[in-house]
């Protein structure tokens, strides 16, 4: 292949996912010395409207600083294409004399590239390459800009339990993670005993009590005096609806393309002070929402996330050589290596933590939680978890 080469990043940006393209882009100069190189603004709304521009032209130096620099370099996008949007798409990738298509997101981006593939009948090479802080796509061990989130989130709740073993209170940390609570267990990877926080853990994949949540409290007060809480936005009720669709009036939600109610910004955090406020009235209380803190933190880069999206990158481009297709990230035992699957493994399907993740009788993370962290991780920094 040796024509024109198009890459789009799509959804919410990582620390990494320019890394992703850093490595497509170095890949395509290597193999296909030729080709011509192209990034699509903004997603597919860049191909819809014809905003490309020429990649080929960055120098080795300017290449290496961007693949180090968060956020999504070519900007991104939320669009959801029907088949209109998907038949302008395909029409700016003709235009562009398009032979492959990479297209770097989530789960959402992957069945974007579904439907361009099949629309285009072969003609055009779609491969989904992986990234998402909230680590829900199917066939991956992991995915690119999971782990640097990870970090962020780990050293972020192991201080806010030294600072609440300071001045004790409750504190409760809202992470990002609408289906899957992989994020919001990563608070726990650098807890040190059953003394430290977080205490407790609400994913979405466990439905949300309000009674067993204060029972929670108000037993962790009684033994350590203070408690730490980590909650995923997208906590459940038994229902199976999200908290926010159950404490906003249906008239006030917000939506994005996709039909996702906007968990961001919303009435989450207020809720749970308001709980804490009526059950804990004389408690000191702290409720955070980190939003999109955790996804392009700047001066926290995790190395080993860097490597494996450079390489899904590059691997990206040999897997186009092939057609239509979806990079996944897969562990064997030993190492982690990008393969080849399916677009539909992917696409518009979600990956949840598994059970065994979390404690069956309690809101923590288990053994095979802290395990599973522990291999992705560095190791707790080596502080005290005990005042004088």
């Amino acid at each position: 292949m040796s024509g024109t080469f198009v890459i789009a990043q799509g959804g919410g940006p990582t620390a990494v996912i320019n890394q992703t393209l850093a490595g497509a882009i170095s890949a395509i100069r290597t193999r296909h010395p030729g080709a011509r190189i192209l990034g699509a603004r903004h997603g597919v709304r860049g191909l819809r409207d014809g905003h490309l521009v020429d990649l080929h032209t960055l120098s080795a130096a300017d290449l290496a600083r961007l693949a180090r620099t968060p956020g999504a370099a070519l900007g991104s996008t939320r669009d959801k294409p029907d088949a209109a949007y998907c038949d302008a798409v395909l029409k700016g990738l003709r235009t562009a004399g398009a032979d492959a298509f990479l297209y770097i997101g989530g789960n959402d981006t992957a069945g974007t590239q579904r439907l361009i593939a099949d629309a285009s009948g072969g003609e055009i090479a779609c491969v989904h390459v992986p990234k998402t802080i909230d680590n829900d796509l199917m066939e991956n061990d992991h995915t690119p800009g999971f782990i640097s989130a990870a970090e962020f989130v780990a050293g972020a709740f192991a201080g806010a339990d030294l600072d609440f073993r300071s001045l004790p209170g409750i504190y409760v940390g809202i992470v990002m993670g609408r289906h899957a609570g992989f994020l919001t267990a990563a608070s726990a990877a650098w807890r040190a005993d059953d003394e430290a926080g977080p205490h407790l853990v609400y994913v979405p994949e466990r439905p949300f009590d309000r009674d067993r949540f204060l029972d929670g409290v108000r037993g962790t007060l009684a033994r350590h005096g203070h408690c730490i809480v980590a909650m995923s936005e997208g906590v459940q009720d038994r229902d199976g609806r999200s908290l926010v669709e159950g404490l906003v009036p249906p008239e006030m939600l917000e939506r994005d393309p996709h039909g996702n109610v906007r968990l961001s910004g919303t009435d989450l955090g207020q809720a749970v002070e308001r709980i804490l406020a009526e059950d804990l009235p004389r408690v000191r209380a702290r409720v955070d929402t980190f939003g999109y803190l955790p996804r392009s933190h700047a001066g926290l880069v995790n190395a080993t996330d860097q490597r494996e999206a450079f390489e899904a990158g590059t691997f990206a481009v040999e897997v186009a050589e092939s057609g239509s297709f979806s990079v996944a990230l897969q562990f064997d035992g030993e190492t982690t290596r990008p393969v080849r699957v399916t677009l539909d493994a992917v696409a518009g399907k979600t990956r949840h933590m598994p059970d065994g993740f979390l404690v069956a009788d309690r809101d923590q993370v288990s053994s095979a939680g802290m395990a599973y962290l522990a291999r992705l991780l560095p190791p707790r920094p080596d502080i005290r978890h005990a005042l004088l």
